[in-house]
């Protein structure tokens, strides 16, 4: 995108800001966009606000944190590989179809492994919590 090429004599700090800048403007196109990304971050919001009230060690804790950051990045990774196939076949194409399925199938791959992480690392001490 002609709007992303730096000017000749910009300095590091201007591209640094730039970049970020463009980076924001993605997440916040997906925040507006993309439900499936605003209820990923609310689960793992929630997800990390139990974790802590059940006294979850630091190393517990980033692994939580690792995790929900690991499927919102598939979130974002799936909402631009969708915007790329819908530029390069805006009207339906197989292939584009695979690769977005394929984009999603990765997104439900890492919302399924969090799952199972969140279950191991939050069910020991939510039943210990819960039976005493």
């Amino acid at each position: 995108m002609e709007g992303h090429l730096p000017k000749p004599g910009t300095t590091g700090a201007v591209r640094l800001f730039k970049s970020f800048r463009h980076a924001w403007d993605g997440l916040s196109y997906a925040w507006r966009t993309q439900q499936n990304l605003r209820i990923e971050l609310a689960l793992g919001a929630a997800a990390l606000t139990l974790g802590v009230l059940l006294g979850l060690g630091p190393l517990q804790l980033a692994i939580l944190v690792g995790t929900a950051a690991l499927v919102l990045c598939a979130e974002l990774f799936n909402t631009a590989l969708e915007a790329l196939a819908d530029l390069a076949s805006p009207g339906p194409h197989h292939l584009a179809r695979i690769a977005k399925d394929a984009a999603a199938a990765g997104v439900l791959l890492c919302a399924g492994l969090s799952v199972v992480i969140g279950l191991l690392l939050l069910g020991p001490p939510l039943i210990a919590y819960l039976t005493h």
